[in-house]
């Protein structure tokens, strides 16, 4: 009888604390195959969860977000885009272009980023920059543009090249810039677009004009807005992921992963910073963060944020608890003069992630700044006051004297009637 009602107390405690560790679990970081992999807020860049995010890795095709980053800013979506022939030569994916060719540069991103084709990616290469060296060029231009500074590229589609090389952090990097690019956010959206190639050689059978997005996720997870997946064998799998819920973004970065380990490492991540992060204002619009004291000013001036920053909490987590994973850092602006008006720029608040910049937020003066004269300039207007006031005084002593004297000579005859 006392091991029945011993199993029964056993058994009644298994069922009220078996929930508890379910729960728990959903707040452990995910288990990660790729071999390097980041997960980062897509408004302020804070790093939610990493594994070797400054790794050095292949990109294989993740690399033709950037090839796309630099076609858009260099080049117009309605310019002619001619085929040369060394896009037709690319290995690897392509959408079979055929040399002399003329497409539109809007339909090459989308067969860049849809279809991944690596003739599209030298095609796109050679009309902004006449040759791939130097196009690569400019996409390490753009790459250290916007922090990632541990990346080299050497051609537009992520071909192995010992010298072509990333981070899961740089990736996630340069596409949390990109994707604030309209066109270059619907583009990866899309799961099927239809291109024009009206000048291609049907008699070899119909050109793809039809490109299916290689991206699985678009249709796998709920939220997903994109980004580009990408595999070769010395890269492995390869993706970068975004999606969207509520006021949340957030990017995953996965690297060298394998089989379909690579979309389960993606959502795993996704689900992570979804369900275990609360958005929380670090500072708000107008609070005071500092003061400055103004050359030539009357008085010292107050600071205040001129927006608002948010960052992201561990569901039940004080933000206020002195081990947060972030710094803050104020810089002022200590040359400014007076006068000033109100709002004008004093400084900057920096958000630090473990050295790595998260955001700023301007500091502004929150009420107008007046010169102050030196005290010599007060002591200087005295005698220089008095002067005039002689000077004046004996103006008029002048001319009163020359009026009288005026009268008493030649006094003034009356007509009498």
């Amino acid at each position: 009888m006392k091991r029945i009602k011993m199993k029964l107390v056993i058994l009644f405690f298994f069922i009220l604390v078996f929930p508890l560790f379910l729960e728990a679990n959903t707040t452990q970081a995910p288990n990660i195959d790729g071999e390097a992999a980041v997960l980062m807020d897509a408004h302020n860049k804070q790093v939610l969860y990493q594994k070797n995010m400054h790794r050095l890795m292949y990109p294989a095709s993740t690399t033709k977000i950037l090839t796309a980053a630099v076609a858009l800013e260099k080049g117009k979506l309605d310019d002619t885009v001619s085929i040369p022939r060394a896009a037709c030569l690319q290995n690897g994916s392509s959408i079979g272009l055929q040399e002399g060719e003329q497409i539109s540069l809007s339909d090459l991103l989308y067969a860049l980023m849809l279809a991944s084709g690596n003739d599209a990616a030298t095609a796109l290469a050679m009309h902004i920059a006449k040759s791939e060296v130097e196009f690569a060029a400019l996409m390490n231009e753009w790459s250290r543009s916007c922090g990632a500074k541990e990346s080299n590229f050497v051609n537009p589609n992520g071909l192995p090249d010992p010298l072509h090389y990333t981070t899961a952090y740089d990736l996630a990097l340069i596409t949390q810039k990109i994707m604030q690019n309209p066109i270059f956010r619907q583009i990866v959206d899309s799961r099927l677009a239809v291109i024009q190639r009206p000048l291609a050689d049907r008699s070899k059978g119909p050109p793809q004009e039809h490109l299916w997005n290689h991206n699985r996720l678009l249709s796998l997870y709920p939220g997903a807005i994109g980004v580009k997946t990408g595999y070769t064998v010395e890269a492995g799998q390869c993706i970068v992921a975004q999606a969207k819920r509520g006021d949340k973004e957030l990017i995953a970065v996965v690297l060298k992963s394998q089989g379909s380990n690579i979309n389960r490492d993606a959502m795993n991540l996704l689900d992570y910073g979804f369900n275990n992060f609360v958005i929380t204002p670090v500072v708000t619009k107008g609070a005071k963060i500092s003061s400055l004291k103004v050359r030539q000013g009357k008085r010292e001036v107050n600071l205040v944020a001129k927006n608002s920053f948010y960052l992201n909490f561990p569901a039940g987590q004080n933000k206020n608890l002195p081990d947060q994973p972030f710094s803050r850092r104020v810089v002022l602006n200590e040359k400014l003069c007076a006068p000033l008006p109100k709002g004008k720029k004093g400084g900057e608040l920096i958000f630090l992630q473990e050295g790595l910049e998260l955001g700023r937020v301007n500091l502004i003066t929150d009420r107008p700044v007046e010169k102050k004269y030196p005290l010599w300039l007060g002591w200087l207007a005295l005698p220089v006051s008095f002067l005039i006031f002689i000077r004046f005084y004996v103006r008029v002593k002048q001319r009163r004297a020359r009026k009288n004297y005026i009268f008493r000579n030649y006094p003034v005859k009356r007509n009498r009637r």
